[in-house]
């Protein structure tokens, strides 16, 4: 097989879910452990920081990733969903796994791929880690897909632990309070391994705490030993911050290219987490600097209020859960703007209606599908969304939606496209 023909395979022939949503998931580590013991356990022979939670666990991946890249170290990224490449998911030193390597992974192993019935998921962190153990990478930042205790990635034993924050999320699987939730990515804690917990919340602190306890392992909130103060906004594309530690400037201007008012959250986990890792692995402020400020630059990440166009400004951003599409609101409210186009689709297993209230009024909507079998019908939107007072058309595809906004708006209009990284995914 090509490569095209070897991603046909894997998103047809095994369940993704990504695609499809609940029928792909599978709630035990046992496919993942038959594969990996198949492939000589190449997990055990890379370090490696692992990053769950319901909102940040990507950019806090990048910008980990990006410091030990600026530190000189060989590393791997391996992260989830993809937004337009499948090969974005598993990238050392920025650059994604090639195209032969794909091919070669599972035409070598289809028989065994096959006879296991693994998800897509299971098969993809397979390919990944076996990546990571040939190319002989120093560290891997690894992102959880779904949860913690029981997803793919929790079979190594990493040098950190972290997970963000916690917020109602896949609630068909993870539980529908947040202390249930809290349990579930607390899974990632391991034995003696310290862990950095983002974001102090009530409802799940003493979960966190009664795992560590268990486990024996050092834990620290993040938000309670650091803080990031924001000075100004450098430009369109840099925000710079104050960091401190204990009340005490830690780091004073770093720059940070990824414009989302919610990025200080992930910064003040980052700069947690990477206190921790300093010493063992010799990283100096130079390197912790030019990794936050080359983050884009060394490992291509997307999506995360990306500026698409000027004129009129234009502004992509994945945040698709409750807790994210909140932090996108709050940041529209402080634009200036003569008018908001807003481009949204949703994926049909989500919380529409809480997401829905939380949108703006004074807008103009444009209702549209992403091309997946899990995206909402943009009419079933377009109705629900009536419901809420939010008004607007409905387009046959992203490309339309996306267009007919940009020709609507004037120069001094705000275009934003969001609701799903899936939507995102199409216009990036």
């Amino acid at each position: 097989m090509n490569y095209q023909e070897t991603l046909d395979w894997m998103f047809n022939r095994l369940p993704m879910y990504q695609r499809i949503g609940s029928a792909a998931y599978k709630a035990d580590l046992n496919n993942t452990i038959a594969l990996l013991d198949y492939l000589d356990n190449p997990h055990v022979h890379f370090k490696s920081v692992h990053v769950a939670g319901t909102n940040g666990k990507g950019s806090t991946s990048h910008m980990l990733a990006s410091i030990f890249q600026e530190a000189g170290y060989k590393t791997g990224l391996y992260t989830s969903p993809h937004l337009r490449d499948f090969r974005e998911r598993i990238r050392i030193n920025g650059e994604m796994i090639p195209q032969e390597d794909v091919v070669t992974f599972i035409e070598t192993h289809k028989s065994k791929l096959k006879e296991l019935q693994l998800s897509f998921f299971e098969m993809t962190v397979g390919m990944a880690f076996d990546y990571f153990a040939k190319e002989k990478v120093d560290i891997a930042i690894v992102e959880v897909g779904m949860g913690g205790r029981l997803d793919s990635t929790n079979l190594i034993t990493p040098e950190l632990s972290i997970i963000t924050n916690i917020g109602l999320d896949h609630v068909q699987f993870l539980g529908d309070t947040l202390e249930k939730i809290a349990g579930e990515k607390a899974g990632i804690i391991k034995p003696g391994i310290p862990v950095v917990i983002g974001e102090t919340q009530a409802e799940t602190h003493q979960v966190f705490e009664d795992k560590a306890h268990e486990c024996q392992s050092p834990i620290v909130f993040a938000d309670q030993r650091f803080d990031c103060d924001m000075i100004h906004i450098e430009s369109k594309t840099i925000q710079k911050y104050d960091v401190w530690k204990d009340n005490e400037l830690y780091m004073e201007a770093c720059e940070l290219p990824l414009m989302g008012l919610y990025q200080k959250k992930n910064l003040t986990t980052v700069m947690c987490a990477i206190d921790l890792l300093r010493e063992p692995f010799q990283l100096t402020d130079d390197d912790i600097r030019d990794g936050i400020a080359n983050v884009i630059r060394n490992t291509h990440l997307m999506g995360r209020w990306q500026i698409l166009n000027d004129d009129p400004l234009t502004i992509a951003d994945t945040g698709h859960n409750v807790d994210g599409i909140r932090e996108v609101v709050r940041q529209l409210s402080e634009m200036s703007y003569s008018k908001l186009h807003f481009v949204i689709g949703m994926v049909n297993d989500k919380d529409i209606d809480h997401v829905l209230q939380l949108l703006p009024h004074n807008c103009e909507y444009y209702f549209c599908k992403a091309d997946i079998p899990r995206g909402l019908d943009a009419k079933i939107l377009a109705e629900k969304a009536f419901e809420y007072g939010l008004r607007g058309r409905v387009y046959d595809s992203v490309n339309d939606a996306y267009q007919s906004a940009v020709n609507a708006a004037r120069f001094d209009d705000v275009v934003f496209v969001g609701g799903s990284n899936f939507i995102v995914a199409e216009v990036v």
